[in-house]
């Protein structure tokens, strides 16, 4: 459907639309137009996505002087898959719509709207010419022309005719309820448009890409015979670096003068002289690298260089300038590391958004943290051994290089190209690599760079042989510190940096200043070395960051905290103490976010569970023009939380630390999972609050005889910390559902599988919740930012507890419902959800289904509504009742002209 929101003609890809979806479009729109940030908290399974991608780009088509470029951060590869899909589905209408107009208006219909064009398209060029219209518009298989912007279509409203026929025809393509693709929908395919009337993707020439790591897009078999991300970069660094490109130009020249041959290349993609021959066509072709307008995800992008023999990596970063919509990691855009070599040129009229961002001040707070082990610090004292030695070695052979490295710190960092990069790589993790302007490689750092002066690099670091004995004095200050906590009369010890700072400087004799230049001197260094594996010197490039952000932020308000314990994270093989670490963490979450809000005019932060969404303001202190949370329409009460506080024994369960190991609180869980197993078909999901707790109770559990009787009903897969082995479990997890056998999948809120994977239809019959999921309240780093957050922002200890612990709840028992005609079970099996003051910060959508008959049950009372309500769901939908919730063009419009010159709608349906 096309229709008018509030003066915007947005382009919406079905032909009919929920009330939230309405009204979060319009809280989007109202945001985009008043020029700030918004918080919205969106029902998951509403189509939030197609929403977002509707109204953006149909406020880029219909102000392209005024807007800038969409820039939609996922967590994930999948997820950022998913938004390409979802977004060659909303161009492809859009480009339906508008080839209808211009036909329409060619063909002497005027400046009639989208169902009125169809209509006259259909009456002049027949079935036929339809039929052909919406081909192209679907065809991106093939390649096309870089298109300009065409001009913003009409706002008329279509037909009656125009858009009966329109469903039928999109009917014919592809299958959708309510915003939400069914499982049986087909791929639509991307790649560059082949449009007959030469608009492009979009009908304006829209070119949308994703970027991720060197591993998700290289296309050279030699590189990705290596299996880890550490591999892949340090293999295709020894091939694209400018002193390996600067050797194969040498050796083509000799070869040419000699023989006069060309150059040969070997298979996999590798060039006689040990280049990427997909990057040496990259470069050869140099300007003429533009690409087609259209839609490209990760496989696309892929496959369109590929035949162009054009590395899809650096294409893509490239024509990162020039896309319309850009796709990646949150990274890109929080890390310092990243941000400066990706987002830095995008223009400041650019809407950012971040999805599924309920946990982006974890993400913000990660992004400057750093974490040094006693292991870093022996490894990067081997690193100094070896830079050592090819400094001596470089000096006999090429010293001229050292000399000119010596010249060029005299200038300041800004001014050499070390603090912005022009180009890179890395997805978001470790050290990265930035190809600066002068063509070298260094490191990204993660310091700011208006918090780092631009002025020389101090003398005392500037000749390699000195900056390494600086180096040296700084690890074994570390070291040193390390000894002394894990010795006898050691313990745990926090910091200000400040503080730190000073005892260093006192101990060491060496000046602050200096510190703050050492890791754009270690990049300097590398980059001087010519050395290709970076990786190799990950433990020094973290003393180096650990250093330079000590002595940035050691003046004013203390944002970190130095704490160093005995054993950080219980990884000491040989018991307590045998793992000493020293952690930098940051305490600030809008360290990392408050560029974004200064520079761009819009940063629309949303997800499913954002609730209580009025703490994200203060935690990263920001003024939300708009901040809404929607209840979800539905014509049956698809959701059914339980709230169960007792046993069948009439005795109460809870994972509070006191309660735990109760042997009757075990048996109770045991009893309640089993029993709700019998009775729940297909597949059942169960959170824990951590790895340790659910590795204890399944050890109970055993021998009790419960995970005997629980295989009776259901096959049991278990997640671990093994990425691939719970990888493995999921699929043999939606096997065994496929099958009806059913099963029961045993997860950790936090973990990988609460985060990103859905539990939709057969597979989450119900997600059952065992505890509420704190934090460790014992951990240091955990205490400091409380303790911050009190003083600064007055966020009172217990506000943020529950905070975190119910937006966890919320995001796994969220995993269960993805659409209209999907159903589930929420179980929340611990007495303290029968509290108000935790109940009461799930989200709304969860809250509107959470009657006072669903609180305080023994597990009988649950089962017996389980049962219930699995009977009545079980029954065919009513395609009748569905509709009632869904509005048509007319309703929208109607709706949009009763409150035009209303009071913002604020999310209650």
């Amino acid at each position: 459907m096309k229709f008018n929101l509030d003066g915007l003609d947005v382009y919406f890809p079905y032909e009919r639309i929920y009330l939230e979806q309405y009204q979060y479009m319009l809280s989007l729109k109202r945001t985009l137009d008043a020029g700030g940030h918004c918080l919205l908290e969106m029902p998951t399974g509403t189509g939030k996505t197609v929403c977002l991608l509707s109204l953006i780009t149909s406020y880029q088509y219909a102000h392209p002087g005024d807007c800038g470029k969409l820039v939609y951060c996922t967590r994930t590869v999948p997820e950022m898959d998913g938004v390409m899909e979802e977004l060659g589905i909303v161009l492809a209408h859009r480009a339906e719509h508008l080839a209808m107009e211009r036909s329409a208006s060619s063909n002497g219909g005027g400046g009639g709207g989208g169902g009125g064009d169809y209509d006259a398209a259909k009456n002049n060029d027949g079935d036929d010419a339809t039929t052909t219209t919406a081909t192209t518009a679907a065809a991106s298989a093939s390649s096309g022309n870089v298109v300009d912007s065409a001009a913003p279509p009409s706002s008329s409203s279509p037909s009656d005719g125009g858009r009966a026929h329109q469903a039928a025809k999109r009917r014919r393509v592809y299958r959708r309820e309510g915003g939400r693709r069914t499982s049986s929908s087909p791929r639509r395919n991307m790649g560059p448009s082949a449009y007959d009337d030469g608009y492009g993707a979009g009908g304006s020439g829209v070119l949308a890409l994703c970027l991720s790591s060197r591993r998700n897009m290289c296309v050279h078999e030699g590189v990705l015979a290596s299996s880890d991300r550490e591999g892949v970069d340090s293999a295709c660094r020894s091939m694209t670096a400018p002193w390996a490109i600067e050797r194969a130009d040498r050796a083509r020249r000799r070869r040419r003068g000699g023989d006069g041959s060309g150059e040969e290349v070997g298979g996999g993609g590798s060039s006689s002289y040990g280049t990427c021959s997909y990057f040496d066509g990259f470069r050869e072709a140099g300007e003429a690298t533009s690409m087609p307008s259209g839609v490209y995800d990760l496989d696309e992008i892929k496959k369109w260089g590929k035949s162009k023999n054009w590395c899809p990596y650096y294409l893509t970063r490239r024509a990162i300038n020039h896309a319309t919509v850009l796709v990646f990691n949150y990274q890109y855009m929080l890390d310092p590391k990243v941000a400066k070599m990706v987002s830095k040129e995008i223009e400041s009229e650019s809407i950012i958004v971040f999805d599924e961002a309920h946990n982006i001040d974890s993400v913000c707070i990660e992004a400057f943290s750093v974490t040094i082990h006693s292991r870093n610090l022996e490894r990067a004292t081997r690193s100094l051994g070896r830079l050592s030695g090819e400094v001596n070695r470089v000096k006999a052979t090429d010293g001229a290089r050292l000399q000119a490295e010596y010249r060029n710190l005299v200038n300041g960092l800004i001014e050499q190209g070390l603090l912005d990069g022009d180009g890179g790589g890395g997805d978001g993790d470790g050290a990265v690599v930035v190809r600066n302007g002068d063509g070298g490689l260094g490191l990204a750092s993660n310091v700011l760079s208006e918090d780092v002066v631009n002025e020389s690099v101090p003398g005392n670091i500037r000749r390699a042989e000195h900056f390494i004995a600086f180096m040296k004095k700084i690890v074994e200050h570390l070291k040193a510190r390390l000894r002394t906590v894990s010795g006898p009369g050691g313990g745990v010890t926090s910091e200000t940096p400040l503080a730190f700072l000073h005892r260093m400087v006192t101990t060491t004799s060496l000046e602050a200043k200096p510190l703050k230049f050492s890791y754009a001197r270690l990049s300097s260094l590398l980059r001087t070395l010519q050395v290709p594996n970076l990786d190799d010197y990950d433990a020094l490039t973290d003393v180096a960051d650990f250093a330079s952000l000590v002595a940035t932020y050691s003046e004013g308000l203390p944002r970190f905290a130095v704490i160093m314990e005995p054993d950080v994270g219980g990884g000491g093989i040989g018991g307590p103490g045998d793992n000493p670490g020293i952690q930098l963490a940051c305490l600030d979450s809008s360290l990392a976010i408050a560029p974004l809000f200064k520079r761009f005019g819009s940063v629309i932060i949303t997800s499913g569970t954002l609730s209580p969404i009025d703490l994200y303001p203060k935690l990263l202190q920001f003024s939300p023009c708009i901040s809404a949370s929607f209840n979800m329409s539905t014509f049956r009460p698809c959701i059914h939380p339980l709230v169960i506080t007792r046993g069948s024994d009439q005795l109460p369960v809870s994972t509070r630390f006191q309660d735990r190991g109760d042997m009757a609180v075990v048996r109770n869980y045991g009893t309640m999972m089993v029993e709700l197993c019998g009775t729940i078909p297909d597949g059942v999901v169960a959170f824990f609050t951590s790895y340790s707790y659910m590795e204890s109770i399944i050890s109970e559990w055993d021998g009790m005889g419960i995970m005997r009787q629980l295989t009776k009903s259901k096959l049991v897969f278990i997640e671990t910390k093994d990425v691939v082995e719970t990888t493995m479990a999921l699929d043999n997890f939606r096997k065994a559902c496929d099958s009806g056998r059913g099963a029961v999948f045993l997860s950790v809120a936090r973990g990988k599988v609460s985060e990103g994977i859905n539990f939709d239809r057969h597979y989450g019959r119900a997600v059952i919740m065992f505890g509420v999921p704190f934090q460790y309240t014992l951990s240091h780093i955990l205490r400091a930012r409380l303790e911050y957050l009190q003083t600064q922002y007055q966020i009172r200890e217990q506000d943020f507890l529950n905070f975190d612990a119910l937006r966890q709840t919320s995001q796994c028992v969220g995993r269960v419902i993805r659409s209209k005609t999907d159903y589930g079970l929420m179980i929340l099996a611990d007495s303290r959800y029968n509290r108000h003051d935790k109940r009461s910060k799930l989200p709304k959508w969860i809250l509107q289904f959470l009657g006072d008959g669903q609180l305080n049950l023994s597990t009988d009372a649950a089962i017996g509504q389980v049962k219930h309500f699995l009977r009545i769901m079980s029954q065919p939908v009513d395609q009748n009742s569905l509709k009632e919730v869904l509005l048509t063009v007319e309703e929208v419009e109607a709706l949009a002209g009763g409150d035009s010159h209303a009071p913002f709608i604020t999310g209650d349906a």
